[in-house]
């Protein structure tokens, strides 16, 4: 397919926007921003990865937005009478990040009923054996499999990734000494789900389409929400109705583009962004010297933590488009991602007495 040209067929809802007067974070954000078709293109920006505002040892990046103070606020607000599974189910076959040679996710049988019998692997005897039926699982797979959170770690640039860490410094063995997936707190904030789909009238957006600024948009105003600072954001492709049929999924999935990230954090402030596609960006890359810049740009430049994989069919159903995020992912010490299972609360009108 066309994407170029579906593309053009899609106008913007506005000419001018305003960024965001977040501060420290944002310091360095334009007071005003041209029209899309006037901004610079990708290329024109600095590449370099982006030094905290929260001093030189900061390991979470925009996840200091969250406070005890914003995490009450957010849970007093909540209904309790629904809760929604953001994840997706770990199987054999399952899609999964294998461009690069990355491991498939597998399970396997460490121990059955009647292999225990045989074997007597604890030494107890063949008739506690056939009273107490033993099983035990392992799996393996790239910690990017399934629901899960890029650290800071993930990307970089030269070298180096957010706040100036350098690989030759802080990378050994036994993976990254800081910025690893053990260092990412619970995550308890406010989420807004982008329906860019459902705004489209779709139930899933072409192959390799590229979500843009006047996309979110479009979706945000259909929807009636606007983005406030420290939000989860969550982008909706409609991908995930394929999940099952792994290459399906897999092929030439839409995504988000430069402009999209830029305008989620830069101009409204967002702590988290993520997707229910597989790599959140829309390829092929739009920079000739980043395959994958929307990566370098949240975890490298900004400090922002990705999310992917993300199951968003039942809000999108439910038309939820604001809910209190809650998700805690594995404590992987040394790695640059973890699995989470987050689950997005609805929320009670302001106000509302509980």
């Amino acid at each position: 397919m066309n994407t170029e040209a579906m593309k053009t067929t899609i106008p913007g809802r506005r000419t001018a926007l305003v960024a965001t007067a977040l501060a420290p974070v944002l310091a360095t954000a334009l007071a005003a921003v041209p029209a899309p078709a006037q901004m610079p293109p990708p290329e024109a920006d600095a590449r370099t990865v982006g030094s905290s505002p929260w001093g030189p040892d900061d390991e979470l990046g925009r996840l200091n937005l969250m406070t005890p103070e914003s995490r009450a606020g957010i849970l007093a607000r909540v209904d309790g009478s629904r809760t929604y599974d953001l994840s997706v189910d770990y199987f054999i076959g399952m899609p999964s990040w294998q461009a690069a040679g990355d491991p498939h996710y597998r399970l396997w049988m460490t121990h059955t009923p009647e292999g225990t019998v045989i074997d007597d692997p604890l030494g107890v005897g063949r008739e506690m054996n056939e009273h107490v039926s033993y099983t035990g699982t392992a799996v393996s797979m790239y910690t990017h499999s399934g629901t899960h959170i890029d650290a800071l770690s993930h990307f970089g640039l030269d070298g180096r990734i957010y706040n100036g860490f350098r690989a030759q410094d802080h990378l050994g063995d036994r993976g990254w000494q800081v910025a690893s997936a053990s260092s990412i707190p619970p995550i308890v904030a406010r989420g807004v789900l982008i329906d860019v789909a459902a705004a489209k009238g779709v139930d899933m957006l072409p192959a390799g389409y590229r979500i843009g600024r006047a996309d979110l948009i479009e979706a945000l105003e259909a929807q009636g929400v606007s983005l406030r600072a420290g939000d989860v954001v969550l982008v909706r492709t409609g991908r995930m109705a394929l999940f099952e049929d792994a290459a399906a999924y897999m092929q030439d999935s839409p995504g988000i583009g430069l402009e999209a990230a830029r305008f989620l954090v830069d101009e409204h402030g967002a702590m988290i962004v993520g997707a229910d596609n597989l790599s959140l960006e829309a390829f092929p890359s739009e920079l000739d010297d980043d395959y994958v810049p929307v990566h370098t740009y949240l975890l490298g430049e900004r400090g922002v933590p990705i999310l992917e994989l993300v199951n968003l069919e039942e809000l999108s159903r439910d038309r939820v488009w604001e809910f209190a995020f809650v998700g805690g992912s594995l404590r992987l010490r040394g790695a640059d991602a973890a699995p989470m299972r987050p689950i997005a609360f609805p929320l009670r009108p302001r106000g509302e007495a509980r």
